[in-house]
């Protein structure tokens, strides 16, 4: 912009001031009335029309699936990119308030008065580069497939056996391949060459506290949980 340019500009924002409403109490009786009157539709809407809560949590249940809302799926997906725990606080914290704090000095770094994209290219870069990236962590969760799958390759015949473990909570509290988590039981990834398969039978069935016993799945579901215990013994 040169001194014409700018000097026009100057003079327009002028003009423009001086017929313009004050933000202050104009904008904000505006905002104001129209937040209360969404406010107001969502009561009676909640009143009339009522809620769906869906059935009573049962925290003993092993069959539930947590997804985050859709809006905190690219949240959900960095966390499964960036795995390692000692990470964890970076992913959870740190990337986000790093990329919310470079939106907030978006105004203070960019003050030039052009209003064009194009020239404006740190405000546009620093938009684009943290809403793409989001975009992109959405899809990404989205597409993603159960946090209670585990992705390790086994073969056909332990394809069964591995659903079970997943489906079954083992995953809550041990590591099997890149899945699970790293405690407070120890790592099933290679448990096949620690114990043979009679040796994770006796485990399942009388385990250390404070895992849960499996003597109930044996019982009521003898097929599945030898399909259990043949899968724990094939990984190698």
């Amino acid at each position: 912009m040169d001194a014409r340019q700018k000097e026009q500009y100057l003079r327009e924002y002028s003009i423009l001031k001086n017929k313009g409403k004050p933000f202050f109490p104009y904008a904000v009786l505006k905002d104001s009335a129209m937040a209360a009157i969404v406010l107001g539709v969502i009561i009676v809407m909640a009143l009339f029309l009522g809620a769906e809560l869906g059935p009573k949590a049962d925290p003993t249940t092993t069959t539930y699936t947590p997804r985050p809302e859709w809006y905190f799926f690219f949240l959900f997906e960095l966390l499964r990119v960036i795995k390692p725990p000692e990470l964890v606080f970076l992913a959870s914290v740190g990337i986000p308030t790093v990329c919310m704090v470079l939106l907030l000095l978006l105004p203070f770094l960019d003050r030039g008065p052009e209003r064009h994209p194009m020239r404006r290219p740190i405000a546009t870069l620093s938009g684009i580069t943290v809403i793409g990236a989001m975009l992109y962590l959405t899809l990404l969760g989205a597409l993603a497939g159960s946090p209670t799958e585990i992705d390790l390759e086994v073969a056909p015949q332990y394809e069964e056996g591995k659903a079970v473990a997943a489906s079954a909570g083992c995953l809550a509290c041990h590591n099997i391949g890149e899945n699970g988590n790293h405690g407070p039981g120890p790592a099933l990834t290679s448990i096949g060459e620690r114990l043979p398969a009679p040796a994770i039978e006796r485990t399942l069935v009388n385990p250390t506290a404070p895992m849960p016993s499996y003597a109930a799945l044996q019982q009521e579901e003898p097929e599945k949980f030898q399909e259990l215990v043949d899968f724990l013994a094939s990984l190698k």
